[in-house]
């Protein structure tokens, strides 16, 4: 009989980087998506629209394919606002560890259209049981679990303001 011990690479967390986006609508509130990791069925959690970059994508592309895929909402890479936040994050997504870094884009929501969630891949439509659009005070009041944390506190900066060409660190 063999044993096979792990490669370094296997006990390493999984580089992720991601694009992420702030969906605006008229009322100032912000779409999030509530989840689970389907490895902790108990852990439930908001979070924005967005996912990780494919091989040679740049962000701005990587932000608005996701928004698409997820949402149905098309919006072109080049009206698409920032990056203006960056997160570092340490996270386990079923099972594996990921060493995740997002870059957060904010988008208007275009008049007219409405999130359509048919594009979401098969665990996506597993892990995502609803969205709903929120405001910086329904934040402020929830006690619910929501990425990034300090969302309620930075999501004024980036309604209805001109951006400064900052990219900030958020948590």
């Amino acid at each position: 009989m063999e044993i096979a011990e792990p490669t370094p690479a296997d006990d390493l967390p999984r580089p992720r980087p991601s694009a992420r986006v702030l969906l605006l609508d008229a009322r100032a509130r912000v779409l999030l998506f509530h989840g689970r990791d389907p490895g902790r069925a108990d852990v439930t959690f908001w979070f924005t629209a967005g996912g990780g970059v494919e091989p040679g994508e740049d962000l701005r592309s990587a932000a608005a394919r996701e928004l698409r895929e997820e949402t149905g909402i098309e919006v072109a890479a080049d009206v698409l606002v920032g990056p203006v936040w960056r997160r570092r994050v340490a996270f386990s997504f079923a099972g594996r560890s990921y060493d995740g870094e997002e870059w957060f884009f904010v988008a208007d929501l275009p008049e007219g259209a409405e999130v359509d969630t048919a594009g979401f891949t098969e665990l996506e439509a597993r892990t995502i049981a609803e969205h709903r659009w929120w405001s910086a005070d329904d934040l402020r009041a929830t006690d619910e679990t929501v990425y990034p944390v300090q969302l309620a506190d930075l999501l004024p900066e980036v309604v209805g303001q001109a951006w400064d060409g900052m990219l900030r660190a958020v948590r």
